[in-house]
């Protein structure tokens, strides 16, 4: 699987960027679409995505080169060759959320309004995330036979792709899309629903997600690991038990979301 999209003499623009960079597209014009709803300027959103962009890659790549530091500190020219993968999600939302409390307490937005809003296009935009892992040949799960792949149905650029180094994998870049796909319209569609309460969505991403990511981990043979346990299903166990704990509160005592006004006047950027 060829990794470049685009030569421009010495530059190259590889497919794993491209993926980073659709996935923010839809998800900023999914999160501005939502916020509109609510009288949230553009101009916010615009900036509020900027920023989480900015220190959720930074977050992201920290995550990742803390948890291989022996090689980062070997080789640390590599560490900001991004563009090779070693992008840890976790490390991103993390990072992210920081930014969106800070920046939403700056402006007086409601936190959990802002973040219900968020997840519909954060998860959107892992799904698509997830192709550029595809291109660089990454993030794949164990051993598999062709017609193991070829019993899924699966397109034969995928089959092809999954050929690395002599052998053919799980799919689990693939696996994860779907499920992240899934989970865009389950959310999108339980906003959608009349009572919705404050902070629910953001609940569900949470429990949706740390499922997602607890299967898919199992597969996985990159994992970041500490001692004995793969740190992603650990963090996914974390994600769980809080959306299930914040599902409860916020059914027993936040007020449903659209009586929660973001007036545009109220905003200032």
């Amino acid at each position: 699987m060829n990794k470049i999209a685009i030569s421009l003499g010495p530059f190259s623009i590889t497919w794993y960027s491209i993926c980073i960079l659709l996935g923010i597209i839809f998800a900023g014009v999914v999160i501005n679409k939502e916020a509109k709803k609510y009288n949230i300027p553009t101009s916010f959103i615009t900036n509020l995505i900027f920023w989480c962009v900015v220190f959720g890659l930074l977050g992201a790549r920290l995550y990742y080169v803390l948890f291989n530091l022996d090689y980062y500190l070997m080789f640390p020219i590599e560490i900001i060759k991004i563009w090779n993968g070693g992008l840890a999600i976790h490390g991103g939302i993390i990072a992210g959320l920081i930014t969106l409390i800070v920046y939403c307490k700056k402006y007086n937005v409601n936190i959990l309004k802002m973040t219900d809003i968020a997840v519909c296009g954060l998860i959107l935009a892992q799904a698509i995330g997830r192709w550029g892992n595809f291109f660089n040949g990454e993030a794949h799960g164990g051993l598999v036979t062709k017609s193991f792949l070829e019993n899924l149905h699966l397109p034969n650029f995928i089959i092809n792709g999954m050929y690395i180094s002599g052998h053919y994998y799980h799919p689990t870049f693939l696996y994860e899309s779907l499920l992240c796909i899934i989970g865009f319209f389950i959310l999108y569609g339980f906003r959608s629903l009349k009572q919705t309460k404050l902070g629910s969505t953001t609940a569900l991403y949470l429990i949706w997600y740390g499922i997602i990511r607890f299967f898919i981990e199992s597969l996985r043979t990159d994992s970041l690991m500490l001692g004995n346990l793969k740190m992603a299903q650990i963090i996914s166990i974390l994600m769980i038990i809080i959306g299930i704990i914040m599902f409860i509160i916020t059914k027993i005592k936040c007020k449903n979301y659209d009586d929660i006004g973001a007036k545009e006047d109220e905003i200032k950027i």
